[in-house]
């Protein structure tokens, strides 16, 4: 089965959609099948792979209401190399719809499990489809955030190095504890990703030195700097491997991708 990583912070800004398009592609680029659902109503994944969120006949909101199935709204990343469930505005309107349906933090965790066992049974049981499902969510504790924990093996947390930051960070592990205790007991902390780092920063340093201490191995070794191919990858639709992949974002993303992989060898391995 491949592991399902939600990549969720509550506080906007801090790289979320960002780090689920190029971790993607950067999985890809490393002979990974991925899928990358889309759970924000905003559709920035969907539009960061390339994809046109205006001209989609359906998306992950009639995934979540029951209406389609996931294998019906997947398409091809035109630019990334993997598969998407997209998302746009459209979204909007599912977390008052969703809030009389029953089992409602599950919608989306029962349609991958579908999905997922479809797949396996039609290509055998040698090999699942995807190795790796990644969770884009929005940046609030929604009832999107929460189907995509419900969903999630594991949640990986992008964070800048600021002290407010540090203050979110506590909401959001509380959360993955309440989530752990009473929906989903598989729930774990993937790893925390410094993103948008200027090494000069000396409060950057205090941050880290304060993360590294609270969270010790959860915390990746991979820093993402900020950088100016990350932030105009989107506006071309492509992911920051394919506009400049000697870019200090690019070789940060692909670092992250191999950190996530000997992770996972490590855990299958004990």
């Amino acid at each position: 089965m491949p592991r399902i990583i939600a990549i969720a912070n509550q506080k906007g800004g801090v790289g979320k959609t960002t780090t689920a398009v190029n971790l993607a592609a950067s999985l890809v680029a490393m002979n990974r099948r991925v899928l990358l659902v889309d759970l924000d109503p905003q559709g920035n994944a969907t539009t960061g792979a390339g994809v046109d969120k205006r001209a989609l006949p359906a998306t992950v909101y009639q995934v979540l209401l029951g209406e389609r199935k996931i294998a019906d709204v997947r398409v091809a990343s035109p630019t990334g190399g993997f598969d998407l469930v997209p998302a746009n505005r459209e979204l909007a309107g599912a977390e008052v719809e969703l809030v009389d349906l029953p089992e409602r933090e599950m919608r989306l965790k029962d349609a991958l499990a579908e999905a997922l066992s479809q797949m396996k049974v039609a290509i055998g049981e040698v090999a699942a489809e995807y190795d790796f499902v990644l969770l884009d969510c929005p940046p609030s504790l929604s009832l999107l955030t929460l189907n995509g924990l419900c969903a999630a093996d594991s949640v990986l947390i992008p964070m800048q190095c600021e002290y407010y930051a540090l203050e979110g960070l506590s909401d959001l592990v509380q959360t993955v504890k309440r989530v752990r205790a009473h929906l989903n007991p598989r729930l774990e902390i993937e790893g925390l990703l410094r993103t948008m780092v200027d090494p000069r920063n000396t409060l950057a340093q205090n941050v880290a030195a304060e993360l590294e201490k609270h969270f010790g191995d959860k915390l990746y070794r991979t820093v993402v700097p900020r950088n100016v191919r990350l932030a105009e990858a989107p506006s071309h639709g492509v992911p920051v491997l394919k506009l400049e992949a000697q870019s200090k974002g690019a070789q940060a993303y692909l670092a992250l991708a191999g950190e996530v992989l000997r992770r996972m060898e490590a855990r299958e391995a004990a």
